[in-house]
């Protein structure tokens, strides 16, 4: 049988996801009394139309290509690791005690280290749910959504009771070292004469993020660990059949979506808060798996859809602000992309393959 073409699959598909959730939203933002139309350009002019929107978009879309990715290898080992959140938690202690307690010379070197120690920390954070997966056949689903809690009530006791100053009131540590701090986008090209918005808190990190895309396809699609990975996920028992380990790849490929999920924090943890907080990683976990699925779990895919959810989240909070819309119906919205870029993919994906089948059987005859 004929089947769809891939970019029908990589591109026609998602757009009209995203078309359907659009029009939805426009419907619900029509029923409360509000202009769809006005509330779409407040949306675009709050996320794109200057450096300041440009750089919140850009600065939620590196935490989601983090999250997206490390959810997107997991996928590909046929897992579905709702941990991230947690992991991202349990990655931004990681960074936390990096900066804190070892001492640097330059933010360059302090980078370098709080990566390793937010991979450390979010890729042993997940090596328990991958373990009991691994050996003992404990579902991955609810071993993560389980940790995902233990990581909340864990991280919230060691601020309260171990990194919190003396005299602070709120669950947090104490602010970085100087030296520890990023630099942001609007230093990076100040010195080449672009004036981007001082105020935005896009920094390095999404140079790490681009970078992370590329790494990640390099060893998912031209590695030989890549192959087993995703040979795994395609068929279990043909990939044992020809000799490739099941705990190996359990293993690995969890401890690659936990490590990429806990350097998220170099973003929201180093790079804007320049301190942990206790709600630092604002459901980016959560929605990495929505990213995950509507890049189809493809590097370039992920940075896509992040750059998608990025603005959302941006133009979302303009929308709260500029008019009567409430904050919850800019979540309604963000749902509505997630319910039909993920649950409800097959919805669009059936009749787009049976017209493609029908196009080709015609022009067969």
């Amino acid at each position: 049988m004929q089947k769809m073409p891939k970019w029908a699959d990589v591109a026609l598909i998602p757009l009209l996801n995203l078309l359907i959730a659009f029009v939805l939203s426009g419907l619900v933002i029509l029923a409360i009394g509000e202009n769809p139309i006005k509330a779409l350009q407040t949306m675009i002019t709050g996320a794109l139309g200057s450096t300041y929107g440009w750089g919140y978009t850009l600065y939620y879309a590196t935490n989601f290509i983090f999250t997206g990715l490390a959810v997107s290898i997991a996928f590909k080992a046929a897992m579905f690791n709702i941990g991230g959140e947690g992991q991202a938690m349990i990655g931004g202690l990681g960074v936390a005690l990096v900066c804190l307690y070892i001492p640097f010379p330059h933010w360059s070197v302090a980078l370098l280290f709080a990566m390793v120690g937010g991979a450390v920390f979010g890729a042993a954070w997940a090596f328990i749910p991958a373990y009991l997966q691994a050996r003992r056949g404990s579902h991955v689903v609810i071993t993560t959504i389980m940790f995902n809690f233990i990581a909340a009530s864990a991280l919230n006791y060691v601020l309260v009771n171990v990194l919190r100053p003396q005299g602070e009131m709120n669950p947090q540590t104490a602010n970085f070292p100087e030296a520890t701090h990023l630099p942001t986008l609007h230093e990076f090209l100040a010195p080449i004469g672009i004036n981007f918005s001082k105020s935005a808190p896009v920094n390095v990190s999404l140079f790490v993020a681009l970078a992370a895309c590329v790494i990640v396809y390099l060893l998912m699609w031209r590695s030989r660990l890549g192959y087993e990975i995703r040979a795994f996920g395609l068929s279990s028992d043909a990939s044992v059949y020809a000799g490739i380990s099941p705990f190996k790849i359990i293993m690995v490929a969890m401890l690659l979506s936990g490590g990429l999920s806990g350097m998220m924090s170099i973003n929201n943890t180093m790079g804007e808060a320049e301190r942990l907080v206790l709600n630092s990683v604002e459901g980016a976990g959560f929605i990495g798996i929505a990213v995950a699925l509507m890049g189809r779990n493809h590097p370039f895919g992920v940075l896509l859809a992040a750059l998608l959810f990025g603005f959302l989240y941006q133009g979302g909070s303009e929308l709260s602000l500029w008019t009567k819309i409430p904050r919850e119906l800019v979540t309604v919205i963000q749902a509505l992309v997630i319910l039909f870029t993920g649950a409800l993919d097959n919805m669009v994906r059936g009749p787009v393959e049976r017209a493609f089948i029908r196009a080709a059987k015609q022009e067969a005859n």
